[in-house]
């Protein structure tokens, strides 16, 4: 005999064998194994090798129980790579967070708190000294690491100017790549060195003028910001070497804490800090240095 006909009559008689156990109108088992009847044809199917004719109904019962089992996993990995996390502001890089809108190259939450402690807290004695809330300035941190792409001034967390200096600071502290970058943090502690005034303040300038745009850009925002809470001195007690204590060791740092550098380099980093609001002005200036008289930091 044909082998091919016996196996499609073998086929045929546990097929109609089938039809008679199963129930009559019982409807395709939807459970994640499978319709059983299914099952048995391809076990069929895989010894003999043939396929069997099927019925529209079943299958358009197969072709959606196919469709399904095939459309679900391409779904959800399709979401997977759509998917991007958003932008977070605090313990990324510069480069990385969003961007100011009148420069691109100075973050969002940097221009935010400098504008509100310049249009509130000029006068206001000892900003950036007295610590905020904790629990407001971590809340802060958590809203404005979903991702927001404008602040919220009104927001009454944002009222607060000693939080609002706390999440400054924070945000420099947290900084995976400090404000004076990892590669050049020993010249600017060499520099500061440097025993010669004005040798000293042209290599400090050239230094900063080496850093990466971002870098560059948001310390020259940040320095004039100082320098501005410097000139009220007067009324809020905030002289550049008060403000050099406490943002150098949050700037002048390296990526790593280093205790014996963090003990031998604080009067670098001090110093540091407390020369460029000084001279802000002669630091940053887009003018090209031809060799002009520059006043020395004092001792």
């Amino acid at each position: 005999q044909d082998p091919g006909f016996a196996s499609q009559a073998l086929i045929s008689k546990k097929l109609n064998d089938y039809r008679k156990v199963s129930p009559a109108g019982t409807k395709p088992d939807s459970s994640p194994k499978g319709p059983r009847g299914l099952g048995i044809r391809a076990e069929f199917l895989k010894q003999t090798g043939t396929s069997v004719p099927r019925s529209p109904r079943q299958d358009a019962a197969v072709t959606k129980d196919e469709s399904s089992s095939q459309k679900a996993p391409w779904g959800i990995n399709i979401m997977k790579k759509n998917k991007k996390s958003a932008p977070r502001a605090f313990g990324v890089r510069l480069e990385d967070c969003q961007p100011a809108p009148d420069n691109k190259n100075v973050p969002l939450i940097v221009e935010a708190c400098c504008k509100v402690v310049e249009d509130r807290g000029l006068e206001y004695m000892g900003i950036y000294r007295v610590p905020g809330n904790n629990a407001v300035v971590s809340s802060l941190q958590e809203q404005l690491n979903k991702g927001a792409t404008e602040i919220n001034l009104q927001d009454e967390r944002w009222q607060d100017l000693n939080v609002i200096s706390s999440l400054l600071k924070s945000f420099f502290r947290k900084l995976p790549e400090p404000l004076f970058t990892d590669d050049k943090y020993n010249d600017f502690i060499e520099a500061n060195r440097i025993e010669d005034a004005s040798e000293r303040m042209r290599t400090l300038r050239k230094l900063i003028r080496d850093l990466p745009g971002h870098y560059y850009e948001t310390l020259k925002f940040l320095v004039g910001h100082l320098k501005t809470i410097a000139d009220h001195s007067e009324k809020n007690k905030m002289e550049p070497r008060n403000l050099a204590l406490v943002f150098g060791p949050t700037l002048v740092r390296t990526s790593e804490d280093n205790m014996t550098d963090m003990v031998t380099h604080m009067p670098d980093r001090y110093k540091i800090v407390e020369t460029l609001i000084q001279h802000s002005d002669w630091f940053f200036s887009d003018k090209e240095d031809k060799g002009e008289k520059v006043s020395p930091a004092p001792t």
